[in-house]
């Protein structure tokens, strides 16, 4: 059994709201709350598993329609959360599901249906696909 936390009717409200938003579980967006808010004390350096953390993050962008979107793909989650752009915030689940939310941003009229893997690219000048690193660990 998972542990509890008590909060009142409206923040419970609030949190389902972001998580719906996010197409996320209530529990990851209090999560991603937590690890956004939890700093490290004054004078330390990050721990190993800080490092570790930010291994699995991997930067991603993608030039649709004149626009640049960046994000972070989690190699472990398989997430990409949005990092720029008026999507900035956004949590994605799969990489094909923030692929989808660019295109119906900035073309409402057409199908945004993409496959993510092939849309989003390495932020690290390499110029490949995140495909590239899909089964890699």
């Amino acid at each position: 059994m998972s542990p509890t936390i008590d909060v009142d009717e409206q923040t419970y409200r609030s949190i389902e709201f972001a998580a719906r938003m996010g197409n996320t579980t209530a529990g990851e967006v209090v999560a991603r709350l937590v690890r956004t808010a939890s700093v490290p004390p004054s004078g330390s350096t990050a721990t190993s598993q800080g490092d570790a953390e930010s291994d699995c993050k991997v930067g991603v962008y993608v030039d649709y329609e004149g626009h640049r979107t960046r994000g972070s793909y989690d190699r472990d989650t398989k997430r990409i959360d949005i990092t720029s752009g008026p999507l900035a915030g956004q949590s994605f689940k799969t990489p094909t599901g923030a692929a989808r939310a660019v295109v119906a941003h900035y073309k409402p009229d057409v199908n945004p249906n993409r496959n993510g893997w092939s849309f989003w690219v390495l932020d690290d000048g390499s110029g490949e696909f995140l495909q590239a690193i899909r089964h890699s660990t």
